[in-house]
């Protein structure tokens, strides 16, 4: 079916098409609202701690460091994952604006005197969109767009073009344009023909319905039917897992915030060769493969989608499906870039993520990525902190992920048992080779005499060459 839609719909769907900000120039505005500061973590503490122990020979610098340093570090590490959204939505930065006030200004988030001159600024920078690094109400992108001639969009409306550049496959698509159509229905207006009536003329003159309701009833129907394709591909995954789990083979999922290099280390333990991007949000896509762990047994990794800072809830609804191998995860690997100065907030907000998911309560695996980032100095007491450090781009740390994924697996656990097989059943002697780990091994007669350490499931099927079970 082809859609048809309003002049202000086609314009909303055009600011998120692939041809969006390419050599485009933007003006990116970022706020600090003082009421608004979270605590410190341990990192960001260090950072004040040394901050304000190079003041301390100037009282005035001394009081100046101890009340900014706070907000200065929060700003410019939100400020800095801001940059490279505009840059992984194919944006050149024209120049940035930094505003501190002590809370958001209901009509236009930034107040009348500074919007004047964004104007300015924008004018004089050649600017063509200006970028929001904060979520506008309804009210504030109307008002903004009424006082600015340039195109105004605030994060999320940004994060969700870049997920419509990289989504690939036909559920991607999908779940990508349910959640831009959740994001625009209540920022859709009306102003003078917008809010016309339909009729018009002898014979259709009456009340009608305006143009507004049409289009919120076109995408109310748009919607609907886009949550019933959705729906069908949960049936066909749900269906694909129970094929899968007819044999007992566990899952496991990485997930992790964006960037952190969780398709680099799927590619390290599985060699699917999968995209790596510095870009945010490369992986929208699931990606599934099987690995053999150092016990014989199999089981399938998956990769997700990242998350990020103020993840838009249409997004979490929308990719539900997606997220579902998260869920059905039996252990999740947590992938952190240790590099990062903000590891400790992108950590709070990957457990946020989680929590809304209700998978908190699964084992995790904190993996410590990037560490040849780091100098040789600080790589020791990342060991010291319980997580397994690990270099996905160089391939280092490998063998002692894959053992503490095993170790961390309660399903078909690892059983260790004697066994006396004659030696005509080849067959049986090749699997247990195959799937499991031959501790000791001798031949008496026509039999061979083997203690195996393996899954349960596979060990179970042989259980009348057990040599306690003939006892």
């Amino acid at each position: 079916m082809r859609w048809f839609w309003p002049e202000q719909l086609n314009s909303f769907i055009e600011l998120n098409t692939t041809r969006q900000f390419v050599a485009e120039r933007a003006l990116l505005v970022a706020v600090d609202f003082a009421g608004q500061r979270r605590q410190l973590t341990r990192t960001a503490a260090l950072a004040r701690h040394a901050a304000l122990a190079n003041a301390e020979d100037d009282p005035l610098a001394l009081g100046e460091a101890s009340s900014t340093v706070v907000s200065t570090l929060d700003l410019e590490a939100s400020l800095q994952e801001f940059r490279e959204l505009v840059t992984s939505a194919g944006a050149e930065i024209a120049g940035e604006v930094i505003q501190r006030r002590p809370k958001p200004d209901p009509a236009t988030l930034i107040g009348s005197g500074k919007v004047v001159e964004l104007a300015g600024i924008a004018a004089s920078s050649r600017t063509d969109v200006i970028l929001f690094d904060h979520d506008l109400t309804p009210t504030q992108l109307r008002n903004l767009d009424d006082a600015l001639p340039y195109r105004v969009v605030d994060r999320t409306q940004l994060i969700l073009d870049i997920f419509a550049r990289h989504a690939r496959t036909r559920e991607g698509q999908l779940q990508v344009e349910l959640a831009q159509l959740e994001y625009m229905l209540p920022r859709l207006t009306g102003r003078g023909a917008s809010m016309s009536q339909l009729g018009g003329g002898i014979g259709t003159r009456g009340p009608g319905e305006t143009q507004l309701e049409t289009d919120r009833r076109r995408i109310q129907r748009r919607l609907q039917h886009l949550k019933q394709e959705i729906e069908g591909v949960r049936r066909i995954r749900a269906q694909q897992r129970q094929r899968r789990e007819s044999v007992p083979v566990p899952a496991v999922a990485l997930v992790g915030y964006t960037n952190a290099g969780k398709s680099t280390l799927f590619n390290a333990m599985t060699h699917a060769g999968v995209l790596e991007s510095a870009r945010m949000f490369a992986t929208l896509d699931p990606k599934l493969k099987a690995i053999v762990l150092p016990s014989r047994r199999k089981v399938l990794l998956s990769d997700t989608v990242g998350f990020i800072r103020n993840l838009p809830h249409t997004l979490v609804t929308s990719f539900r499906a997606t997220l579902e191998e998260v869920q059905k995860a039996e252990v999740l690997v947590h992938v952190r870039d240790c590099s990062s100065p903000v590891q400790d907030e992108h950590k709070e907000e990957v457990e946020k993520v989680l929590g809304e998911l209700g998978v908190l309560s699964k084992p995790r695996i904190e993996v410590l990525n990037k560490i040849d980032l780091l100098p040789l100095d600080e790589r020791p007491s990342l060991e010291a902190s319980g997580a397994v450090a690990v270099s996905a781009r160089l391939g280092c740390g490998m063998d002692n992920l894959l053992a503490l994924i095993d170790a961390a697996l309660v399903a078909d656990p690892i059983v260790e048992q004697r066994f006396e097989i004659p030696q005509s059943q080849g067959s049986v002697l090749a699997a247990l080779g195959a799937g499991a780990l031959i501790r000791e091994q001798e031949f008496v007669g026509n039999s061979v005499v083997m203690t195996v350490a393996g899954p349960a499931s596979l060990l179970g099927r042989y259980r009348q060459y057990r040599v306690d079970a003939r006892d």
